[in-house]
């Protein structure tokens, strides 16, 4: 039997500031809708005697499944924000109706989302810019044996910053390398000092 996983909701900072009508709500839904997703799907998985889709996704693809996945969520619960219909567009969330077809290659009104293990939310981006940015740090059980008796997928801390340019440092990259950019000692102490929910 695959756990199912519940969102804490006791762990919500009520004197966070979200912006754009955002409420504490919304993002319980939106963690809730993917705890849900991986009970289903991994109760279906383990009946074949397959494994869990936690175990079967590398890191980096899981991170970037759980952000559009996220993305998609917020949207469907937000009053405000939908989904950025550009392809690779910036920011993943857009205020409705502010943009054509709510569409928009590099925008400024909305919220970038981002999820990753690594404690405290710092995360790599395309690059560096004034928005407001949504980290979601998530723990992934691959110790416990026998792996059907793993803890299921857990959001322990969500932060959410309005940062600019200058909160970012530029990483150095290799000849065939992707230029990235991530929030440095300032930028990333603005960005948790926002914290939304934390277990």
């Amino acid at each position: 039997m695959v756990a199912r996983n519940t969102v804490a909701r006791e762990k919500f900072n009520p004197k966070a500031v979200l912006p754009y009508e955002l409420r504490y709500e919304d993002f319980a839904l939106a963690m809730q809708d993917i705890y849900d997703f991986f009970s289903d799907v991994n109760e279906l998985l383990i009946s074949k005697g397959l494994t869990r889709l936690d175990d079967m996704l590398r890191p980096a693809n899981m991170s970037g499944m759980l952000s559009d996945m996220l993305t998609a969520s917020l949207a469907k619960h937000s009053r405000t924000l939908t989904q950025n219909d550009y392809f690779n567009g910036h920011p993943d969330l857009v205020l409705n109706g502010v943009y054509p077809n709510n569409s928009a290659k590099a925008g400024t009104e909305g919220i970038e989302i981002k999820s990753t293990r690594k404690k405290g939310g710092a995360v790599d981006t395309h690059g560096a810019r004034d928005q407001w940015m949504c980290s979601f740090v998530y723990r992934v059980d691959s110790e416990t044996e026998p792996a059907n008796s793993r803890a299921p997928m857990t959001f322990t801390e969500v932060y959410l910053g309005k940062v600019t340019e200058a909160d970012f440092r530029d990483n150095p990259r290799g000849r065939l390398g992707t230029r990235t950019s991530t929030l440095h000692k300032l930028g990333i102490a603005k960005l948790r000092e926002n914290w939304v929910y934390r277990i």
